[in-house]
């Protein structure tokens, strides 16, 4: 029996034993899960079958015709935590977190970025003390989307600081309702605080709930890293959909006598702009060969970014003055994530497009990985690399 045909047989199954349109999203997931149809390459009996991931759009594709769509926005983040467990947690981790990470039933958020380390994520200063089977936290992240709403935060910390800052980092889930925990809305310019920053004091984390070895944390972080970047950037919509639909409705809207040949040649720019990022996200996706992304998942991420903020803004300029109101700049906190802003409108979505060039790595830092790991320029001079990390400069 080939790969597909092992597929195909266990998603008829799971169709002919539960019915997705008689149960609740979440339930119908942990029907899936349990079916190994949850995520194709993680190991079987883990909510996979340990087969390539580019089997993965067949399950989705099937499972949508039958009523059952292939995500959920609120759970986000199992694109992120999800192969950093399944890649290097134990197998008690794994049988911890996978289920109930796929079901919805328990949320994650991010818990990487520091005030004083943000591009630099392995200058990271928060610590965690050994004490018997638990960590001892302290310390303050920033920037954790939806922490708010969050179950288990994807923490990493410094555990040895005598160490050089890539060696000396442990990676962990932590529980967001554990005592020590805050978490503090950051409100942003268009009035949501989706981003969050959490302190944490004298925080306990067991030792189970560690995620890869002790001092490996900058391993397992990458891997989050790469995941991120492709969730966020490696999408691929339909041709003329996306960011760039957004650009042409709005385009449609205008009367004949405000489609002046400079406004149709910037439109039909961002649009072949557009549809070149769209076919080598699919060109990405096909030649993938293994579960976790390579550089190329910054390509789309970078380009995701720069690519948004000229289409929103062009987006905007197309509405005139009636593109400076009717927005409401209420605070409010907000339950899913709309990272390319294609739900709200282009007045939301010009103020949103800013945060795709800073979260998921600044695209700063994404030309860097491009130059060093894709055209294989010399890499910019970093003194601090091999030194223990106490005694790196600090101001």
């Amino acid at each position: 029996m080939s790969d597909l045909e092992r597929i195909d047989q266990a998603i008829d199954e799971l169709l002919a034993q539960h019915d997705p349109s008689s149960m609740s999203g979440q339930e119908f997931r942990g029907h899936q899960f349990d079916a190994n149809l949850a995520v194709i390459n993680f190991p079987e009996g883990e909510g996979g079958m340990g087969l390539s991931p580019k089997l993965q759009q067949h399950i989705e594709k099937r499972l949508a015709a039958a009523g059952k769509e292939p995500d959920d926005p609120v759970t986000f983040f199992r694109h992120l935590a999800g192969p950093t467990i399944a890649t290097h947690g134990s197998p008690e981790v794994r049988a911890r977190f996978l289920r109930p990470m796929f079901t919805g039933e328990e949320k994650w958020c991010q818990l990487f970025s520091e005030p004083g380390a943000g591009s630099d994520f392995a200058g990271l200063a928060a610590k965690g003390l050994r004490d018997g089977d638990e960590w001892v936290v302290n310390g303050q992240k920033v920037w954790n989307t939806l922490a708010h709403l969050a179950d288990f935060g994807m923490l990493v910390v410094r555990t040895d600081p005598s160490l050089p800052k890539h060696k000396g980092m442990t990676y962990f889930a932590m529980d967001m309702r554990a005592e020590g925990v805050e978490v503090r809305p950051l409100r942003q310019i268009t009035g949501e605080a989706e981003f969050n920053e959490v302190y944490m004091t004298d925080v306990r984390i067991p030792d189970a709930f560690r995620i890869g070895e002790v001092g490996e944390g900058w391993r397992a972080a990458l891997t989050t890293l790469m995941n991120e970047r492709v969730s966020i950037g490696g999408n691929a919509p339909r041709r003329g959909g996306g960011s760039v639909g957004m650009l042409m409705a709005e385009w449609e809207k205008l009367p004949d006598e405000e489609r002046t040949p400079l406004a149709r040649d910037k439109v039909t720019k961002l649009w072949a702009k557009a549809e070149a990022l769209r076919l080598t996200n699919i060109r990405a996706s096909q030649n993938r060969k293994v579960g976790n992304p390579g550089p190329e998942g910054s390509v789309a991420k970078l380009m995701f970014a720069e690519l948004n903020k000229d289409v929103y803004e062009l987006s905007v300029d197309l509405l005139g003055m009636a593109g400076q109101v009717d927005y409401d700049y209420t605070f409010r906190r907000p339950e899913t994530l709309d990272v390319s802003g294609t739900s709200t409108g282009s007045r939301y979505a010009f103020l949103r497009a800013r945060a795709n060039s800073i979260e998921g790595g600044t695209s700063e830092i994404m030309r860097n990985i491009l130059g060093e790991q894709v055209l294989g320029l010399p890499g910019e001079p970093r003194v601090d690399k091999e030194i223990p990390w106490v005694e790196v400069p600090r101001s």
